[in-house]
């Protein structure tokens, strides 16, 4: 019997982030001036993750489609994924109508009213994000008009049209002249995961930079006064995840609970960043390493960044009913089902544009027109404490997705995932998943 030689626990990067994060909330607390100054660490681990994220889904997308060899194995993979995003982002966002709906959230805060500079914060968010203003500006914005231009400006739905026509161009191409070029993407692609995991040493900086600006520059005003919203939409999250996914991993045969014991670094990072982009390039790795096929990671992974945002919809919903209550509008169940309607476009936005869900959520708002602006100042000021949460959701219901639709195309080898548990966990390789 052979063992395992486990590295220091001081060593494992889930400790230091999750060190980073508990040191990042006392020294908020303790120095809330100074720790709104250290924002500029977490900014910059982003900005690094994101100079890899645009070139590695292009890199992955098109050598899945290339790697699958055949325009209807990819078609298979892919309609299958989109139901998929569809379905369950349809049951997050009614699962945050219908919490906010029963909790009657933020009724209790009619006299509310955000600071100017809260306010100045949300309006230049919202108008730095360039969110789109109608459901035909948003169609019309995924297609880029410059190849590079899509990777120049971090535009996530652009790089993924031009890396599925890419890869249909390839698989139009001879055997021969294909292998040459898949061989170069594979190794240029290859050096991009090296620089991601030279820049993830980073990241319980990142994480401690960020969670200190986070606490430091609201303070205990602001988290008190909207402590029942946070605390609120955190148990929805968990609701989410531990039952709804739940209950789709074990429908599809695998358990969730060793499955998030298996990506907890990844988790523990997003968690601690606030952002789903850090993980994905790990993401990208361990899932092929787990059974699914590089051409079903390779496609639905990044494409669930960009349509399948659980959390991103539940914090939509919910917050919708937060503005509505608290400023005393009153919205019928005519007009909730229209608001679902409208969040279920808006919501594929969110990874498209700069400020990410909060910006969506503005141009929802705003598209909703019964609601007033004033209530983003009022969000604005806690929206870093909700987007951990939004993130982490966003990054497991993809994780998930990718196993379920490898499974459910037939691009899932359950005896590497075993073998993979059994590396990771010494559990015996013919256990149930």
């Amino acid at each position: 019997m052979t063992t395992v030689n486990k590295k220091p626990f001081y060593k494992d990067l889930t400790f230091q982030v999750i060190a980073a994060m508990v040191l990042g909330i006392a020294f908020g607390f303790l120095a809330p001036e100074l720790a709104a100054k250290f924002k500029i660490l977490g900014d910059i681990f982003l900005k690094l993750i994101k100079t890899a994220v645009a070139p590695l889904v292009f890199f992955t997308v098109v050598h899945g489609i290339a790697s699958a060899g055949d325009i209807k194995r990819v078609g298979k993979v892919g309609l299958r994924a989109l139901i998929y995003f569809e379905v369950v982002s349809t049951i997050a966002l009614a699962l945050g109508l219908l919490w906010g709906n029963l909790l009657n959230i933020g009724s209790g805060m009619h006299d509310a009213h955000p600071s100017s500079a809260a306010a100045a914060a949300a309006s230049a968010a919202v108008s730095k994000g360039h969110a789109p203003a109608s459901t035909m500006d948003f169609i019309y914005g995924i297609f880029p008009d410059n190849f590079v231009g899509a990777f120049a400006g971090g535009q996530l739905l652009q790089v993924l049209v031009i890396s599925v026509l890419f890869g249909f161009a390839l698989l139009a191409l001879k055997p021969e002249r294909r292998s040459v070029i898949e061989d170069g993407l594979s190794r240029i692609s290859e050096c991009f995961f090296e620089f991601i995991n030279l820049i993830m040493k980073f990241a319980p900086l990142g994480a401690f930079g960020s969670v200190a600006y986070a606490v430091g520059a609201n303070g205990t005003a602001v988290l008190m006064s909207l402590a029942n919203l946070v605390l609120m939409f955190y148990v929805c999250i968990a609701f989410f995840i531990f039952v709804v996914l739940g209950v789709v991993c074990r429908i599809s045969g695998f358990s969730l609970w060793r499955f998030l014991k298996y990506i907890k670094d990844e988790i523990f990072i997003v968690l601690g960043t606030a952002s789903s982009e850090s993980a994905l390039p790990r993401l990208l790795q361990k899932l092929e390493k787990f059974g699914c096929s590089k051409q079903s990671v390779g496609l639905v992974l990044p494409t669930g960044y960009a349509f399948n945002l659980d959390g991103t919809s539940i914090y939509m919903s919910l917050c919708v009913l937060f503005i509505a209550n608290a400023y005393g509008v009153p919205m019928s169940w005519e007009q909730q089902l229209g608001t679902i309607a409208i969040m279920l476009v808006t919501s594929k936005g969110a990874a498209a544009v700069s400020g990410g869900s909060f910006v969506v959520f503005a141009a929802t708002v705003t598209a909703i027109g019964v609601l007033p602006v004033e209530g983003l100042a009022l969000l604005f000021g806690v929206y870093r404490f909700m987007s951990m949460a939004i993130a982490t959701c966003n990054t497991i219901g993809n994780s998930v997705a990718t196993v379920v639709v490898s499974k459910w195309s037939g691009e899932f080898t359950e005896q590497t995932a075993k073998a993979e548990y059994s590396r990771v966990f010494g559990r015996n390789p013919q256990a149930a998943l």
